[in-house]
């Protein structure tokens, strides 16, 4: 993989957190959340987010149930990772999310915040978590 910036999502149907890292330092950091109702808004959002960040790498958090089989939001992330992968051109890795959000509403009570001051965040933080889990992992995950 070449070195630069790699921009990873969170996927949801209402929101998609998005943080940023770089290849060379393994570090993630949220960025934003995107809400939007139609799917030509979130990909709008997400292609002036890739305009911006000029990644080399996208990451999408892959949901599943806790023993690891999918569900119909690992059916949906494998769809919006499909389409990112199309539209932008960009190679689409898979990190496993399991526990992300639990995690991530760990860290930022952990920071004091409370769950109303640290739900614009969640997805973000989340999104995170799992491009951090995707730096470390040495097998990426691929869709059941």
């Amino acid at each position: 993989m070449p070195d630069g910036t790699v921009l990873a999502f969170d996927f949801g149907e209402k929101r998609i957190g998005v943080a940023t890292g770089e290849t060379l330092l393994a570090s993630a950091h949220p960025l934003a959340v995107i809400r939007a109702e139609s799917n030509d808004e979130r990909f709008a959002a997400i292609g002036k987010l890739i305009a911006e960040w000029q990644p080399v790498q996208l990451v999408v958090g892959l949901p599943s149930h806790a023993d690891g089989t999918p569900h119909e939001m690992t059916r949906l992330a494998t769809k919006f990772a499909e389409r990112l992968k199309r539209r932008f051109n960009l190679p689409v890795a898979f990190a496993d999310e399991r526990l992300t959000s639990v995690d991530a509403e760990a860290q930022l009570r952990e920071a004091g915040r409370n769950s109303k001051s640290a739900k614009p965040l969640l997805d973000a933080v989340a999104a995170q978590l799992i491009l951090q889990t995707w730096f470390e992992s040495p097998h990426h995950v691929t869709p059941s």
